[in-house]
């Protein structure tokens, strides 16, 4: 649950829950707008929390990526290949 999900929720007065209801009350679908100097004030916030991989990192597993698909691409072929073969051999 977000900042703004959570500040909603206490204008709204849901954030706890009523006494004597053992259910939530509905939630109404009023919200008001977050302005786009908010959005991105809130969006630059969240990317400066995100663990950003190093250089040496996304090289590392670029690598390790593109061999997987090189071999597998190999192993496809290949199976394909050998299969096309043995019917040709057994139909042909």
């Amino acid at each position: 649950m977000n900042r703004q999900t959570k500040r909603q929720m206490a204008k709204s007065g849901t954030d706890r829950p009523a006494r004597g209801s053992k259910q939530a009350p509905a939630q109404t679908h009023d919200r008001e707008r977050t302005s786009p100097a908010e959005f991105f004030s809130e969006v630059r916030g969240e990317m400066r929390k995100v663990a950003w991989p190093t250089r040496p990192e996304v090289i590392n597993s670029t690598m390790v990526v593109l061999i997987a698909v090189i071999f597998m691409g190999a192993s496809i072929f290949a199976l394909d290949y050998c299969a096309a073969k043995f019917v040709l051999f057994l139909f042909g």
